[in-house]
């Protein structure tokens, strides 16, 4: 009975070598698939990032043009709807945003007179795995940032209308404002606008 057992023994011994075999391929799989989630999330941290950071800058440009305009209130609601002249593409903060996270824009287009849309594409690759061909993949991933008015405001009216300037409610903050003193008290640009990522699909 001795050599049947050894037999057995010897047959087994391929089996627990294939076995191995496949825990060690479905680990280096698992591994490699992570190496990719990873590389996109990356991609889509600085996706996010870039977008950001440009509709912020558009939402600096309006709040300038705003300010500008203060005595003019039958400026304000085109301004707050995104439309003032002079304004600049500010693809230039996607740029630095995406190259302070290790990666490089692809597309920087305004989304509506309110928004960006940017596209970037991440500097390292997924690195070396099983997967043949992705060791030189990079990953590439898209953000939509919007810009949305947080305050209102109703035309003064009556004799004293063109000394007045309208009460700015945003989001239950009253701003009186004063002609002849302009600049004091004045809204900062968060106070006038929201900046947030646009959900995605």
């Amino acid at each position: 009975m001795r050599p049947r057992r050894y037999g057995d023994v010897g047959q087994a011994f391929p089996i627990y070598i294939t076995v191995v075999g496949g825990l060690l391929f479905l680990a280096f799989a698992y591994f490699a698939v992570g190496q990719a989630a990873a590389n996109r999330n990356d991609a889509q941290t600085a996706a996010d990032a870039a977008a950001l950071a440009a509709a912020q800058d558009r939402r600096d440009q309006l709040a300038g043009a705003w300010v500008q305009n203060l005595v003019d209130p039958t400026m304000w609601q085109g301004i707050f709807d995104g439309e003032a002249e002079g304004l600049s593409l500010s693809c230039w903060r996607a740029d630095q945003l995406a190259a302070q996270n290790d990666a490089v824009v692809l597309s920087c287009l305004p989304d509506g007179p309110l928004g960006y849309t940017v596209t970037v594409e991440t500097n390292d690759t997924v690195g070396d795995s099983i997967v043949p061909g992705t060791e030189d993949e990079k990953s590439t991933e898209t953000a939509t940032a919007v810009i949305e008015p947080r305050c209102g405001f109703k035309p003064s009216t009556g004799e004293a209308a063109e000394d007045t300037l309208p009460l700015l409610t945003c989001e239950g903050t009253e701003w009186e404002l004063d002609p002849e003193d302009p600049e004091e008290l004045l809204p900062k640009p968060e106070d006038l606008f929201d900046v947030h990522l646009a959900p995605t699909d």
